[in-house]
């Protein structure tokens, strides 16, 4: 295994061991969503970046902030990190920790709805390649 591959292997399974709580429990209802299509997996990577859960098929990418992420620094590099991610052609859903402990239903529905939307329009792609 090349030296870059293996470091990002190794890197990816870090992440996956130091998930925080709301990761964990929000990969617990992420990983059975019943959409065809549809599997997330954790910290793969994309490019340099392994974002916090990835489904490759309908091109979506969840992402669990912490309150590091509202540092002036940090969002910097999020946006770019974002715009890097939709560049290849990524839909990219942020959510707080705090909505993931407080508000749980809702953001299970907005990843279905964003799931639904990204088949749907990857769906449209497709067609009109055809």
């Amino acid at each position: 295994m090349p030296k870059l591959d293996r470091f990002k292997l190794q890197s990816a399974q870090r992440l996956r061991a130091a998930m925080t709580d709301e990761e964990r429990l929000l990969w617990r209802h992420l990983w059975r969503i019943p959409v065809e299509g549809t599997h997330f997996r954790r910290q793969a990577s994309v490019g340099i970046y392994f974002p916090d859960f990835i489904s490759h098929r309908p091109k979506l990418i969840i992402e669990v902030d912490g309150a590091h992420h509202s540092f002036d620094g940090q969002q910097r590099h999020d946006e770019r990190r974002t715009k890097w991610l939709e560049s290849q052609g990524y839909r990219v859903v942020r959510f707080w920790n705090h909505e993931i402990k407080n508000e749980l239903d809702s953001v299970l529905d907005t990843i279905y709805a964003a799931v639904e939307e990204r088949k749907s329009h990857l769906g449209q792609q497709d067609a009109e390649g055809a």
